[in-house]
């Protein structure tokens, strides 16, 4: 690890709890969002978003309009994203359920239910930001891991399973809890992972400020736990500096520009 790099990561550091010897051996969990994190999703589901406001209006965000959406925290489900952005624009957004065919057109170009291999959408243009050696070495670290996430639960499982192999990872998708940053979802796959025992952290990386919120509102929904926020800057972003910010002021703990540099910690 690279002093320079090393002394950035030390100085990012907002929150550090502080644990007694009686934490030393507990389990250590960390927790994903899935896309900007694990996927780039620049060419999928932004792409949809674009598509499915350009299909209803003519008119397509740009990706800085898109983060600076994002950036407000409320707008995490890309569903709600083109409706509001729909709204923004003015006229009478669309129902719901038809917008949200629309997209799924867009995105899976097929049965989202059904066979993958059948999948024609955006979905087939999603780079991975990870491998699977990444979460066997996590592993052998000590780290015990899993996902939640806003994205759909085909899409999910076919980016952790088929992609990257991974064998029924622990998940928390789309309609399993309430949406970010609601931390139902969150809590209760951390307690799944600590199965009874007291972790010594609970670390979530995001690329929102939605997945900084919350990590927030888990600590103030079950302060016993030692929760930390980590934030990576998802691969599409220009000006990484400022969205960097944006996250630290968000309250991130740590902001990341890689999220294979969890390694290096």
């Amino acid at each position: 690890m690279g002093s320079a790099l090393k002394s950035e990561i030390q100085e990012e550091l907002a929150y550090q709890p502080l644990y007694s010897a009686l934490t030393l051996g507990s389990p250590s969990i960390l927790l994903f969002d899935i896309d900007g994190v694990i996927r780039d999703v620049a060419g999928s589901y932004r792409m949809a978003l674009q598509e499915t406001v350009a299909h209803y209006s003519g008119w397509r965000p740009s990706a800085e309009e898109i983060d600076a959406l994002k950036g407000e925290g409320l707008w995490n489900n890309d569903w709600d994203a083109s409706l509001e952005f729909l709204r923004r624009r003015g006229g009478k957004p669309p129902d719901r359920n038809t917008l949200i065919s629309v997209f799924s057109d867009f995105y899976f170009g097929g049965d989202p239910n059904g066979d993958p291999s059948q999948w024609k959408g955006l979905i087939g243009n999603e780079p991975l930001l990870v491998d699977p050696d990444f979460f066997a070495k996590l592993s052998s670290q000590g780290w015990r891991w899993g996902f939640v996430s806003g994205a759909e639960p085909p899409s999910a499982r076919f980016v952790l399973q088929e992609r990257l192999g991974l064998i029924d990872p622990p998940l928390i998708a789309m309609g399993d809890a309430p949406d970010k940053p609601d931390p139902t979802g969150l809590i209760r796959l951390a307690e799944k992972l600590a199965a009874g025992e007291h972790p010594q952290r609970i670390a979530y990386i995001g690329d929102t400020v939605a997945d900084v919120t919350t990590v927030i509102n888990a600590r103030r929904i079950r302060p016993d736990l030692p929760w930390q926020s980590l934030a990576v800057s998802p691969p599409h972003v220009e000006d990484v500096t400022a969205y960097q910010l944006s996250l630290r002021r968000a309250g991130a703990d740590r902001v990341l520009n890689r999220t294979l540099d969890l390694l290096l910690l």
